[in-house]
């Protein structure tokens, strides 16, 4: 097979993976809209100095700092899979919306950066905040739609990324800590 059909055909499977999964999720809501709502899970527990082995669903990963942070460096650190995360995420979503739009992407690629300020993580400075003070994304797509089109699905994307959102708007967080 060559490399022409192979892309070819990855992009029919991830269209009819996403015709699938909109039709399935459009007729499961349209029965009973509470079938929207979805809680997800993830459990950690402590390893090494400041790791953390995290577990969601059948999947498992280690979240670590680098030594400067007090870690071992042996896994990305928590910001970094939260960058990851929102690129991931876009990703899911540009694919979704350039299916449902018509818009072709032939190569699509993510990058991001986010500042922080370690005052507000190590309580140096009370008034700086401890997460990101600020986070950049440039979008990299090619193929054969105008700029005007891929800006098009920008827009969307933004509107639409559930892991933008928690970044762009206040997400509640409560948490029970229980003696064991």
């Amino acid at each position: 097979m060559s490399e022409t059909n192979t892309a070819t055909d990855l992009a029919d499977i991830r269209a009819g993976r996403l015709s699938g999964a909109g039709e399935f999720w459009g007729g499961r809501i349209a029965k009973d809209p509470g079938n929207a709502r979805l809680t997800y899970k993830a459990t950690g527990v402590a390893v090494g100095s400041v790791a953390t082995r995290i577990s969601a669903g059948k999947h498992q990963f280690t979240v670590d700092e680098p030594a400067g942070l007090a870690g071992d460096g042996a896994a990305a650190s928590p910001v970094e899979y939260a960058l990851g995360a929102l690129i991931s995420c876009q990703v899911v979503v540009y694919r979704l919306y350039a299916h449902q739009l018509g818009i072709e992407i032939d190569e699509l690629s993510i990058e991001a950066e986010g500042d922080l300020d370690v005052r507000g993580l190590f309580g140096i400075d009370e008034s700086v905040r401890s997460g990101f003070t600020d986070i950049r994304l440039r979008v990299n797509i090619s193929g054969p739609e105008t700029q005007e089109r891929y800006e098009e699905l920008a827009r969307v994307v933004e509107t639409r990324c559930p892991v933008q959102d928690l970044f762009a708007n206040l997400t509640p967080v409560s948490a029970v800590v229980a003696k064991v």
